[in-house]
């Protein structure tokens, strides 16, 4: 395990969480919008796309705060899950998601073990 230094872990933690918990909103809103009526299509869509690119700002924050190549990767599964999106397959998106999901867990992980060895948590 790499340790990390408290304040770094500590934005770690938050921002893993934080990710962690809007990318299953936008995958369980990418599993709904598979059963919408064709009429309501194209607003879910565009509603979806617009809280996609949200959720991906934030993990660049993340990115650029920690450093950490994990959120990167969340980011460019993100990237892959709009792209897909946009050409009308969510089903697919929804497991470029989960693979942003897990990446976005890592480092939460990580931060927590070491906030926790140091009696933080």
């Amino acid at each position: 395990m790499v340790n990390m230094d408290l304040p770094t872990a500590v934005k770690s933690y938050q921002f893993g969480e934080r990710a962690k918990s809007e990318l299953i909103i936008v995958s369980q809103l990418c599993q709904a919008l598979t059963g919408f009526a064709d009429t309501q299509k194209s607003g879910g869509k565009k509603m979806l796309l617009l809280l996609m690119e949200q959720v991906r700002s934030e993990i660049l924050f993340a990115v650029h705060s920690t450093g950490d190549k994990e959120f990167d990767r969340a980011v460019q599964a993100v990237n892959e899950a709009i792209s897909l999106v946009e050409s009308d397959q969510p089903d697919q998106a929804s497991q470029k998601l989960a693979m942003a999901i897990s990446a976005a867990t890592t480092p939460a992980q990580l931060a927590w073990q070491e906030l926790s060895d140091h009696g933080l948590l």
